[in-house]
């Protein structure tokens, strides 16, 4: 078993994590999450659950400095992500004109977003870039021609299609002459993309992504086995010893944050932010404050046990390691230490713990007894109660200490035994 996974299992996804496309995911869309995080804080600062702050807030003109923040910063997720995943993928592949590049890649996007939007009164604005395309909508659509840009790009360097200037012109004037031909090439396919789906389909590409791609993407992981799947996966992997949250968090990102920024949209509409609405109940919140609260296999329980229970002394000094991180949402002391990685009497109470979780927590939000979550998030390493008061107010925060509860019950008979084993090895020393 530990041959198969070691030398087969790890191997062939270490090798899926390290090709071009999934590593620019990953990589880019990191260049998106400073925005993400501050367009949220000010979002929070907008909308804190405390009805009589919040009152001030908005009475004082404070709340449309905060909207427009966040309008700057999240509402241009797409912008970013575009960027990012071009950057990533030309600074993998060694492309000294990468940022060129990522331009590039954002004029591309530009080009095959709607130019033009039909307003509440009918009439219609053309000339503009839509903030609907920006944010949510335009996610997957940035993921293809950041992807696309990055491959033409570089391949054009490859292939060394470029204007070579003479070696006394300054560095910055022969890379941007440099990077003439491979960005032409890029805009004049970009070009008749567009000419194609505006003449012939009566559309523009971006449309064309979301009805096709992305509707179809968010309906299957904001679905309630999408939510069991990733869950189960996410637990197995780290528990073979890879980065299951690195691996499904880069793939699963995009789709999150855009179930988040629609769920934002429904709000910001005026309507109230409920499934019949067209809510979404799996965001980047519900992965990073449920699934994935006090890290990979909401371990929060067994530390809580070896910490202040446990009898062998090398569990109890884990423990003492192991609680500060752990609060804070960082697990890899746990799962190296203990540890939990190919250890057969851990693995029950790892997948179980987050699938439990994961069930009992789309449940509640379908039901509405939880609320669904809007665009405002809180930096993953916040600890537990108080991340669930902020993105969800007092609810949210009593159901995250149930889940401390639950992950301290269902890790318990499993530990005991492990401590049990421990202390008898200490004792025949």
């Amino acid at each position: 078993m530990n041959k198969f996974i070691n030398e087969t299992l790890v191997i062939y996804i270490s090798k899926f994590t390290n090709t071009k496309v999934i590593k620019a995911l990953k990589d880019g869309m990191m260049f998106s999450l400073p925005f993400l995080m501050i367009g949220s804080l000010f979002l929070l600062i907008a909308n804190l659950p405390i009805e009589s702050v919040s009152k001030v807030i908005s009475e004082s003109g404070i709340g449309d400095v905060c909207s427009q923040v966040y309008s700057s910063t999240f509402s241009l997720m797409a912008f970013f992500t575009v960027i990012g995943i071009t950057y990533s993928y030309l600074k993998n592949d060694q492309v000294i004109t990468a940022i060129n590049g990522a331009l590039t890649g954002l004029a591309a996007f530009i080009l095959l977003t709607p130019s033009s939007k039909v307003l509440d009164s009918g009439e219609s604005v053309t000339g503009i870039i839509s903030k609907d395309w920006t944010a949510g909508q335009g996610m997957i659509c940035a993921i293809l021609i950041g992807f696309l840009v990055g491959y033409i790009y570089s391949l054009c360097v490859k292939k060394d299609i470029s204007i070579k200037m003479p070696n006394g012109v300054p560095s910055g004037v022969a890379d941007s002459f440099s990077s003439l031909l491979p960005t032409g090439i890029i805009i004049t396919i970009c070009a008749i993309i567009y000419a194609i789906c505006h003449f012939i389909f009566n559309t523009t590409f971006a449309e064309l992504i979301y009805s096709v791609i992305q509707i179809p993407l968010q309906g299957i992981t904001d679905s309630f086995f999408g939510v069991i799947i990733m869950t189960v996966v996410m637990s197995l992997l780290w528990w073979t010893g890879v980065h299951g949250g690195s691996i499904c968090g880069g793939i699963l990102s995009p789709i999150l944050q855009a179930n988040m920024a629609a769920n934002q949209k429904i709000i910001d509409s005026g309507l109230p932010l409920t499934i019949q609405n067209g809510g979404h109940i799996f965001t980047q919140q519900f992965w990073d404050n449920f699934l994935c609260m006090s890290g990979a296999g909401i371990v929060i329980g067994l530390v809580i046990y070896i910490t202040f229970f446990a009898k062998s002394k090398s569990l109890r000094s884990l423990g003492k390691l192991s609680i500060v991180p752990n609060i804070f949402n960082i697990n890899e002391p746990i799962i190296f230490g203990t540890p939990i990685v190919l250890n057969i009497y851990l693995l029950i109470p790892f997948v179980l713990v987050p699938l439990i979780i994961g069930i009992s927590s789309y449940l509640l939000m379908y039901m509405g007894i939880l609320p669904l979550f809007s665009g405002v998030m809180v930096p993953w390493t916040t600890p537990p109660i108080i991340s669930g008061f902020l993105i969800g107010g007092w609810r949210v925060a009593l159901w995250q200490f149930v889940m401390i509860v639950v992950s301290f019950v269902i890790y318990l008979p499993f530990i005991k035994k492990i401590d049990t084993l421990e202390l008898n090895k200490e004792n025949q020393k």
